[in-house]
């Protein structure tokens, strides 16, 4: 394969174009002027543009490191040639997601398709090898001359140095043996630890389930006594609650029996006094207190006595008549007798008449008061004479003192009725609290705040038995989880075996590649001395190469070599650069070889150096196509 053309819209290239020829061809450009872009452009025609690499911390995918700077879509063309034939192959893009996905291979020249080559196989039927392999051998990048282990690398050497068979990789091979072991056991991950779970889960569920039915059992026992101990509760609450009820009537019967009893004695008690104050105020004296009374009628008695003692004689008018009788005789005498005497007796007779008649009548009018004063006295009590008076102020006395005696028994009787009333009122509260049998600090209330607390217990035993029971119905089958457990220890003994098996076909497998590999790095390092000794005229002779592809080099007059981190940057890259070109030689496909391209990959070379290189290149370009693209001008690469 020969590449004559690339056309590009790719990173900061911009429609442009680079031509090519047979041989060693030397891209001369300064740095920054697109060499490693046309390196990039090179693969991505060839192999095409991995659209499922995304952005992560340190990379940055070739989706978006080479998207066109001018804002063009992403595409090209290549011209070649392959198998004597001229192509030209297309890559475009058509979605914004899929960058240079658009693929087509003509005859240059022509519209007449390539069969067989599409954008997914192009860059391995083109080149002989997959894009793992040429990134490896032929594509030496900027800054990557060192060679890594792949996979497919891997089978083209193991096939040069065993059968040819380019199907088999001792990392391959180790790599799915670690994933078959890994996926038994990896760390706390794969198959043993997921199954040591399970059995370690099961084994937990079984004790659990054990201990949730003793759980269970013991619940059931404790719930049976409780009821046991409730039923208990409840004859000797309903007892208690009778007793209590019967006690606290019959205090109650009592206490009404006690007030009706000191109702009925007040009742008699206010009809006697009742009757004595209706007796006194029919009296003579009415409801007046009798001291008092005794007081006020010893006053009227003792005028009523001192009236009887200064009461005049009752005078008489006989005196003073019978003086005016001898005045009128004497009158009538003078008529007749017409004696002056006689008018003047009779004038001395009237006189004295009307004299005596004078003082009989004020004596009259005293008598007569004193006689009035006296009615009026015996009057105010209705009496005839002071006897009388007396007589009725002591009646009047002991009426009062049968009053104040039932006024005292009304009240005795009133304390009595008012003390039974609030004795009943408290029989009827004690009664009341004896019918509460809840709150009070009697039998019945204590025994019902046992009742309840144990029927309180019983719910929460009844809800911790449901729910263990829960547990257990959820748990499963013992039965079950004990064959499912036989099951996972049958099943983890058969892992282990596989797991030992595994290693043991590791240990054999890394015995079979040690050999393999005492064959093929003899053969690679060889090509690589080889081509060290060429750049190095001769100074370094020797190239050991790992399994790894990390390198060795010996200097001709040592006997001793020198690993990578010994040598200088320079030397370096020349042990590397002889590395690939052997990997180029030994695991390219024979035949029609693709090119080799280099980007920068001289550029810690001194100039003797470079100069041996460069021939060594100008040597490799007449079996194939080199295309080295640098920012260092060699004098013999005008």
């Amino acid at each position: 394969m020969m590449i004559r053309k690339c056309t590009a819209s790719f990173g900061k290239l911009d429609n442009d174009s680079l031509s090519f020829h047979s041989g060693l061809n030397v891209i001369y450009a300064p740095n920054e002027s697109g060499k490693t872009t046309w390196c990039a452009f090179i693969q991505a025609m060839l192999y095409g543009i991995d659209s499922s690499e995304r952005l992560r911390a340190g990379y940055l995918p070739d989706k978006l490191r080479y998207a066109p700077w001018s804002g063009a879509p992403m595409e090209g063309t290549m011209e070649l040639e392959s198998d004597r034939c001229d192509i030209t192959i297309t890559r475009r893009t058509r979605a914004r997601g899929g960058p240079m996905q658009d693929f087509s291979a003509v005859y240059t020249g022509s519209n007449v398709p390539v069969k067989g080559l599409n954008g997914q196989n192009a860059g391995e039927l083109l080149t002989g090898v997959s894009k793992e392999v040429f990134r490896r051998s032929a594509f030496i990048a900027q800054g990557n001359v060192g060679v890594t282990g792949s996979p497919e690398l891997e089978k083209r050497i193991s096939a040069i140095v065993t059968t040819g068979e380019e199907q088999c990789s001792y990392s391959e091979a180790d790599e799915r043996l670690r994933s078959w072991q890994r996926r038994r056991r990896y760390n706390r991950k794969g198959l043993l630890p997921e199954l040591e779970g399970k059995m370690d889960e099961t084994q937990r569920r079984l004790e659990e389930m054990s201990a949730s039915v003793h759980d269970a059992e013991e619940l059931e026992a404790r719930l049976e006594q409780r009821q046991r101990d409730c039923a208990e509760l409840e004859r000797q609450v309903a007892e208690s609650r009778k007793r209590q009820r019967r006690e606290a009537l019959d205090r109650l019967s009592r206490g009404r029996g006690a007030l009706e009893e000191t109702s009925a004695r007040h009742d008699e008690a206010m009809e006697t006094l009742t009757r004595v104050r209706d007796e006194l105020r029919a009296g003579r004296f009415g409801l007046r207190d009798p001291d008092s009374l005794e007081a006020d009628t010893e006053e009227d008695l003792e005028a009523l006595e001192k009236l009887r003692a200064e009461q005049p004689k009752k005078a008489s008018p006989v005196f003073a008549v019978l003086l005016m009788v001898l005045a009128m005789a004497a009158a009538l005498l003078y008529a007749k007798l017409d004696q002056i005497a006689l008018i003047a007796v009779s004038g001395v007779l009237c006189l004295a008449a009307l004299v005596f008649l004078f003082r009989f009548t004020r004596a009259r009018g005293a008598y007569d008061r004193q006689r009035a004063a006296q009615i009026r006295l015996l009057e105010k009590y209705h009496a005839d004479t002071p006897d009388e008076i007396r007589a009725a102020l002591a009646e009047h006395r002991a009426l009062w003192e049968q009053m104040e005696q039932a006024e005292a028994d009304e009240r005795a009787c009133r304390s009595s009725f008012e003390s039974a009333r609030g004795m009943l009122t408290e029989l009827q509260e004690t009664a009341l609290q004896a019918l509460d049998f809840t709150e009070t600090n009697s039998e019945s209330a204590q025994l019902s705040r046992r009742l309840a607390a144990g029927r309180a217990e019983i719910e929460q035993l009844t809800k911790k038995l449901a729910a263990a029971n829960g547990r257990l119905a959820a748990q499963g089958d013992p039965l079950v989880l004990s064959s499912a457990l036989s099951y996972m220890h049958a099943e983890y003994e058969a892992l282990c075996d596989e797991y030992d098996a595994i290693g043991i076909a590791l240990d054999t497998l890394k015995d079979a590649d040690s050999e393999i590999q005492r064959r093929f790095s003899p053969e690679l390092g060889r090509v690589a001395s080889g081509y060290m000794s060429a750049v190095t005229g001769g100074r370094y002779t020797d190239v050991l190469i790992n399994r790894d592809f990390s390198a060795q080099t010996r200097l001709s007059d040592e006997a001793v070599s020198h690993s990578a981190e010994y040598l200088s940057a320079g030397t370096l890259d020349i042990m590397y650069l002889a590395v690939r070109l052997a990997v180029c030689e030994l695991a390219l496909p024979d035949g029609e070889p693709c090119p080799l391209i280099l980007d920068d990959a001289l550029v810690n070379l001194d100039e003797e150096r470079l100069e041996q290189a460069m021939k060594l290149l100008g040597e490799i370009a007449r079996e194939r196509q080199v295309i080295l693209f640098t920012c260092r001008k060699p004098d013999d690469a005008a």
